[in-house]
């Protein structure tokens, strides 16, 4: 039966006992990891990243999802994060923050890139910001990333190989011809592999390369990204997948899904580097109208719990004790400082991380998240701050959301908002008894704290004291 790790501190105190969290989070991580690193070699690690996956849409997390058995396995046989963060709810400032431990606004790519359209042709990830990649090179590391790069390839100095990987191969953002010549070319590296390539064939030839790389790589330590294009659409899975979900194209692909993530497992298994590997899998953001959130409010392109709100599981055979649920807050940026961590390399000390070292969570020896506040970023518009369970929506109008958002819709929460609104999420996941009458005094608090990391980070009408130049013209508008 699984382990249900609940968060150690309760709703109505947890952000009295922050600073002790804070102090254990700052002072402790590095010498909680070094039993670990110590005893062993630096672990490899393999990062598994779907596109538009909805909290719901697998089955170890909704008994309704897709049946992923490939997926529950991972979990089963690891940690699986209830309340898993995303800081964005489209693709580009996802990865952004994946790669980087920083907020979008922070390392200055705040909104999703559109390679057809002339504004973003210098739009793309600052060559200026550390990535994953990068940091572990030093320890030895060769990284591999293969799928959707989405951070603008074409820009000088903003390519998968500019940003630290050793290796590369996949097709520059979504598989659309909206997204311009390019949209279907097949890169190895800096040169084309294939133009033209069919998206049926694209998970199998990612897998494939996966499987090579880690034969080749498995006396030293690697970092593998594997960014895929499942579920974004076109919905297009390979033939051996059709029909084989009850949940049509959708569901079909995710089944492609599942078992592109069950032969990358098999193939650590067979080079006899399972207990040596560290797997993680999660999503960018939230689900379009096809996918599920599992109950959750609204979904991709908002800023409601359905939209940043994703699976989250890490598996690492004989260190992360298997069949754990856990309710503490985790969040994507967290990866950097703990892969870090864990590979013996010291996080930058020249910029501020958002993300944290969750070591101690992973192994059970901690029960406290350590983020004491969460930002929930439209483009460059700040929308909500959390602290713990609490959730307060600021106020906003069409003016201020991005262009995915200005039109209302079931699935894209307040779309406009005259007065703030606040939620308590440890009784209302779903986001809908407004309880701000009843707590003035968190509400106050929020707003207070919303114009700090607003003076910090920025918002629509402001420049953040911490926030990277974005290298667009007017961000919120196509």
């Amino acid at each position: 039966m699984p382990t249900f790790v609940r968060s150690g501190v309760p709703n109505q105190n947890r952000q009295c006992c922050f600073g002790v969290g804070l102090l254990m989070a700052v002072a402790m991580p590095w010498l909680q990891a070094s039993s670990i690193e110590a005893a062993d070699s630096p672990p490899n690690f393999v990062l598994i990243f779907a596109d538009d996956l909805g909290y719901g849409d697998i089955s170890c997390y909704d008994s309704s999802g897709v049946k992923t058995p490939h997926l529950d396995a991972l979990a089963e046989e690891g940690f699986r994060s209830t309340d898993f963060f995303v800081p964005a709810n489209v693709c580009s400032p996802s990865r952004a923050a994946l790669l980087t431990g920083r907020y979008p606004m922070r390392c200055g790519m705040p909104v999703a890139r559109n390679e057809n359209v002339a504004k973003y042709q210098d739009y793309g990830f600052a060559p200026e910001e550390l990535t994953i990649p990068e940091l572990l090179h030093p320890a030895g590391y060769r990284s591999l990333m293969v799928g959707k790069w989405h951070l603008g390839m074409e820009v000088e100095g903003s390519h998968p190989l500019d940003a630290g990987f050793d290796e590369y191969f996949g097709i520059p953002s979504n598989y659309e011809p909206r997204r311009g010549k390019n949209h279907n070319t097949l890169y190895r590296g800096k040169a084309v592999e294939q133009e033209n390539v069919p998206c049926e064939v694209l998970t199998k030839r990612y897998t494939d390369e996966v499987i090579e790389f880690i034969d080749r790589q498995q006396d030293d330590p690697f970092f593998i990204y594997v960014s895929h294009h499942i579920v974004h659409n076109p919905l297009r899975p390979s033939k051996d997948f059709v029909g084989t979900s009850e949940k049509g194209k959708y569901g079909d692909f995710i089944k492609e899904l599942d078992h592109s993530t069950g032969r990358i497992m098999q193939a650590i298994r067979d080079a006899g580097i399972d207990e040596n590997t560290l797997v993680v899998f999660t999503s960018d953001n939230g689900p379009t109208r096809n996918g599920s959130t599992g109950g959750l409010n609204g979904g991709k392109y908002c800023t409601m719990e359905g939209g940043h709100r994703v699976p989250g599981i890490f598996r690492w055979p004989g260190k992360i004790a298997p069949n754990q649920v856990s309710d503490v807050t985790l969040t994507s940026m967290d990866l950097l400082p703990l892969f870090c961590g864990l590979a013996g390399v010291q996080p930058p000390d020249d910029r501020k991380l958002d993300g944290k070292n969750i070591l101690p969570i992973l192994l059970g020896k901690d029960t406290q998240s350590p983020h004491q506040f969460l930002y929930y970023y439209n483009g460059t518009n700040l929308q909500a701050v959390r602290e713990g369970n609490w959730k307060l929506h600021l106020p906003r109008t069409t003016d201020d959301q991005p262009f995915w958002s200005k039109k209302p819709d079931k699935t894209k929460g307040f779309v406009t908002l005259k007065k703030p609104q606040l939620f308590n999420l440890d009784r209302d996941v779903n986001e809908k008894q407004n309880v701000a009458d009843r707590h003035p005094e968190i509400v106050v608090r929020l707003q207070s704290q919303a114009e700090r990391i607003r003076n910090e980070l920025g918002d629509v009408h402001t420049t953040g004291t911490d926030q990277r130049k974005i290298n667009l013209v007017a961000p919120q508008e196509r």
